[in-house]
């Protein structure tokens, strides 16, 4: 009995009310944690026996039965690895590579630029492809190993005549593709351009002519971004089947289409039957009229020189 009488009295809980110097001990201990600490050795050195991560005072004291101190290495250590700490949402500085190392041959990925063009507003519209200047050429523009440029606009050549003549002589024979880029930005160009044409075919000069700077901007980027590109690409595709040459012979004749060729196929078997049909027997096929089989008649049976 003597044990159920005490056993209530053990179950009691005794709470205690904190008093007014509790909580300001309290509030003092909060903000102790919470103040900023002078190094980032406090910063890390936790008491790991407290219930809260809290600034341990023993940080620098050597650890006592086995227990190894949690504590931040020196900042040294920290940024003594010799690969190079990525953070996060950097970015390396851009570094600049060389236009072409000075050499006016050897343009790589740049266009060259001769210092005279300094200031010509045709540079503005060269967006595409990276260009710098360059001390050591003799054209206006170095687009690759063996192609360059000379800009020249019909209202300049106009005022100085002289002008193109001079600079197509000093390019000699060190281009192999050299290209006359005119901006013709005058109305009454016919003259001058004619006299621009006659300077371009002696000095061996490839004439391409822009109407306004974007278009003479985008024939330079086109120039260096085709550097290494075949012909092939601008050539037209025919299929080499015999339909395809057949219908590609034919379709030369004015007013004849595709389907005429199928037609006359189909009705005289090969381009020799064409070659020798009259032109009567080629008006009766479907969708070929008289006219049509004169001008077909005409195409086999003419000579290519007119004698006069």
């Amino acid at each position: 009995m003597a044990d159920s009488t005490e056993q209530p009295a053990q179950r009691k809980r005794q709470f205690r009310i904190p008093t007014v110097e509790d909580i300001e001990k309290s509030r003092k201990d909060a903000e102790k944690r919470l103040a900023p600490v002078e190094s980032m050795r406090d910063a890390l050195s936790f008491d790991l026996s407290s219930s809260t991560l809290q600034p341990s005072a023993k940080a620098n004291t050597p650890a006592t039965n086995g227990a190894v101190p949690l504590t931040a290495p020196p900042i040294e250590a920290q940024t003594s690895h010799s690969q190079p700490v990525t953070i996060a949402g950097s970015r390396a500085p851009l570094i600049a590579s060389p236009a072409g190392g000075g050499s006016g041959r050897g343009s790589g990925q740049i266009v060259l630029v001769n210092e005279l063009q300094r200031g010509n507003p045709v540079l503005e519209c060269v967006r595409n492809v990276r260009w710098s200047y360059s001390k050591d050429i003799i054209p206006d523009y170095v687009v690759g190993r063996t192609s360059c440029v000379l800009y020249l606009s019909v209202k300049y050549h106009r005022l100085h005549p002289e002008y193109i003549s001079k600079r197509i002589d000093g390019l000699g024979k060190n281009y192999r593709l050299r290209v006359l880029l005119i901006h013709v930005d005058t109305d009454d160009c016919k003259i001058p351009l004619r006299e621009i044409n006659r300077i371009a075919v002696v000095g061996e000069m490839t004439i391409l002519l822009a109407w306004s700077l974007d278009e003479a901007g985008r024939y330079i980027e086109t120039l260096k971004a085709f550097e290494h590109r075949q012909p092939d690409i601008i050539r037209e595709r025919v299929e080499d089947t015999y339909m395809a040459r057949l219908a590609n012979s034919l379709t030369s004749i004015k007013s004849v289409n595709k389907t005429d060729v199928l037609t006359l196929s189909s009705n005289f078997g090969s381009f020799e039957g064409v070659a020798k049909a009259t032109s009567d027997e080629l008006s009766l096929c479907p969708g070929v009229g008289d006219l049509k089989a004169q001008r077909i008649f005409k195409a086999f049976h003419e000579p290519f020189i007119s004698e006069k």
